[in-house]
């Protein structure tokens, strides 16, 4: 019972930061569950069972809050078109490679990864050019390894997409919004990618590889209905504040992480 209410807890507010910031919320996902569920799960299966859990919950979170963002007319539908069809590649292959590395591996790769990316939102680093002036092949680039790394840490590429958007001088609102809209596709390739790479491994006791199912439902039930306010809190928060907070939202978790 204390697990099932700590599993409800974490989708309520993994969903309703899945809004607010566009992460998708496996940020917040993956560190919990590797606590939750560490007296359950085998080390060398923990950190994967984790991503890719947090990969399927982001599915539902993400087409949640991505219709509240829609009405908003938040979502650059154009630049989501540009990432989607190497995200797809990357997540998959993502889900492939993370197989066959170590749980601490994944750990602090995870944590420095976040770490690194909420030293580029707090400082505000971007270019002196815009998004809608980069070449096919760059968009192509960044969206595979966009796909790629969000699939090996469970994440659905806001921590990635955000901070590579507002580099590109999107406005943080609109790269919040396209951002919660990448990580659909990310969510869907990396999780059949961790479904089929879990199935038949050693320590894994679900009926769908690395995915949690008990901790699937009990998350999704709550998140999905939690994201939609988180967008619309979004909407109504200073930007620049809302960049502070969630460059310091970034460097907790990996922190956090670090310390497991």
């Amino acid at each position: 019972m204390v697990e099932l209410v700590q599993l409800l807890l974490l989708g309520v507010f993994s969903g309703f930061v899945a809004g607010l910031l566009g992460v998708g919320g496996g940020l917040i996902i993956v560190p919990v569950l590797l606590y939750v569920l560490a007296t359950e799960i085998h080390e060398v299966v923990l950190m994967h069972t984790a991503i890719g859990t947090a990969l399927f919950v982001i599915v539902f979170t993400s087409i949640s809050s991505v219709w509240v963002h829609h009405q908003n007319r938040a979502v650059h539908w154009h630049n989501f078109i540009k990432l989607t069809p190497t995200i797809l590649l990357g997540a998959f292959c993502g889900a492939i490679i993370a197989q066959y590395l170590s749980f601490d591996f994944l750990r602090i790769f995870f944590a420095l990864f976040e770490i690194t990316a909420a030293l580029i939102m707090w400082f505000s680093i971007s270019t002196s050019g815009h998004a809608d002036n980069l070449s096919r092949w760059v968009w192509l680039a960044t969206g595979y390894i966009i796909g790629l790394v969000s699939a090996i840490v469970g994440i659905g590429g806001g921590t990635m997409t955000t901070p590579f958007l507002v580099y590109n001088n999107i406005n943080i609102k609109n790269a919040i919004a396209t951002s919660a809209a990448v990580g659909i596709p990310i969510a869907i390739s990396g999780s059949v990618g961790f479904i089929i790479t879990g199935i038949g491994t050693e320590g894994v006791t679900s009926g769908l590889g690395f995915i949690h199912v008990k901790a699937l439902l009990s998350i999704v039930i709550t998140s999905v209905l939690f994201a939609p306010l988180g967008a619309k809190v979004a909407h109504s928060v200073d930007g620049r504040k809302l960049k502070k907070g969630f460059a310091l939202f970034l460097a907790f978790l990996g922190l956090l992480v670090i310390a497991f």
